[in-house]
C-alpha cells in the first residue's frame, strides 16, 4: 500500500495506525506539499499536486492507495474528484483527530474512511 499524504508529515505512530486500520503493510509514503495560491484557480493546482505523486496511469489504477487529504475543504474535494478520475474509484482517506489533552498538540489516526463503500451504500438509498 502507498499512502499519498497531502497534509502534515506522518509520524511513525500514525503510520502504524494506518497499517493497522487498513490491514496492509505500507510500502511507502509519498509526501506532497500543498501550498496553494488563493489568487489562482484551484483546479490546475490540484492537477499539479497529483502529478507530483509521480505515479503512472497503470499505478493509479492498480496500486493500493490510501490518501491523507489536505485540511482545506476546497482543495480536498477537488483532490478527491481528480483522484477518482485517475483511479476509477474513490480512494480510502485517513481522518486524523487531535489527541485530547496533548501538549503540544498531536494528532492520531481516527479512522480510514471507505469513500467507495459510502458511495455504493448511498446508491441503494436513491
Amino acid at each position: 500500500m502507498i499512502v499519498l499524504n497531502f497534509s502534515h508529515p506522518l509520524t511513525p505512530e500514525q503510520i502504524g495506525q494506518i497499517e493497522s486500520l487498513a490491514r496492509q503493510k505500507m510500502e511507502r509514503v509519498i509526501e506532497v506539499a500543498v501550498h496553494f495560491d488563493h489568487h489562482q484557480p484551484f483546479g490546475p493546482q490540484v492537477v499539479a499536486a497529483v502529478d507530483a505523486c509521480g505515479l503512472s496511469p497503470t499505478e493509479w489504477q492498480t496500486t493500493p492507495l490510501v490518501v491523507v487529504p489536505p485540511a482545506l475543504n476546497f482543495i480536498a474535494v477537488l483532490l478527491i474528484a481528480e483522484l477518482h478520475g485517475r483511479m476509477g474509484y474513490f480512494p480510502p482517506c485517513v481522518r486524523l483527530r487531535p489527541v485530547e489533552g496533548a501538549i503540544p498538540p498531536r494528532y492520531e489516526v481516527a479512522e480510514v474512511l471507505d469513500l467507495q463503500g459510502q458511495r455504493e451504500s448511498a446508491r441503494r438509498r436513491r
